[in-house]
């Protein structure tokens, strides 16, 4: 290759123009021969999703009550205790394990989720900035124009008669409102 305003010489490359051509063209050759042999590989490790699925015998609720059992501390106890209000409030709730760890709660569509996290439990709902607070139980600051939050930490006080106040309102926000079903959801 010849660099703009340059004169070729006749018979001549330069050494860059020869170590370029070098290295581009073991680079190319090395390029070609991976992408197949990943393939193949590729291929022959992963199960289809179809096998994944049928593999994992355990619901969401087993998966939900595995995981507060795992967390052995006062994060699990409040998990528990987030769960077995959204069940007294909503009893058609229709239980969910998403993202790889999330327990999720849906009524025509998701309403909430709770997520353990080092230092707090955080309950998100999904329609939150769309529902009234008037105990401003909402502290984990706006999620964008429509998910809001409650961060949990260990000793807080919760305010049961507000939060089931908020999840009543999750829910007839889903079932008064065209919300988006989640994909792979059981309701």
């Amino acid at each position: 290759m010849i660099a703009p305003g340059a004169k070729a010489m006749p018979g001549k490359t330069t050494k860059k123009t020869a170590a370029k051509k070098t290295t581009s063209s073991k680079k190319t050759a090395t390029v070609a021969k991976k992408p197949a042999a990943r393939r193949v590989a590729t291929k022959a490790a992963k199960p289809s999703k179809a096998a994944a699925r049928s593999s994992d015998p355990m619901s969401a609720s087993e998966r939900i009550d595995q995981r507060i059992a795992s967390l052995g501390d006062w994060r699990g106890v409040r998990l528990a205790e987030i769960r077995k209000l959204i069940h007294e409030v909503d009893p058609e709730v229709v239980e969910d394990w998403k993202w790889m760890g999330t327990p999720v709660w849906s009524h025509n569509g998701m309403y909430v989720l709770a997520n353990p996290h080092k230092d707090k439990v955080k309950i998100t709902f999904f329609h939150g900035a769309q529902l009234p607070d008037p105990k401003k139980l909402f502290n984990g600051g706006r999620e964008g124009g429509k998910w809001r939050a409650i961060d949990l930490r260990e000793g807080d006080k919760l305010d049961t008669t507000a939060l089931k106040a908020l999840l009543r309102a999750a829910v007839d926000y889903n079932t008064s409102h065209p919300v988006p079903k989640s994909k792979g959801s059981r309701a």
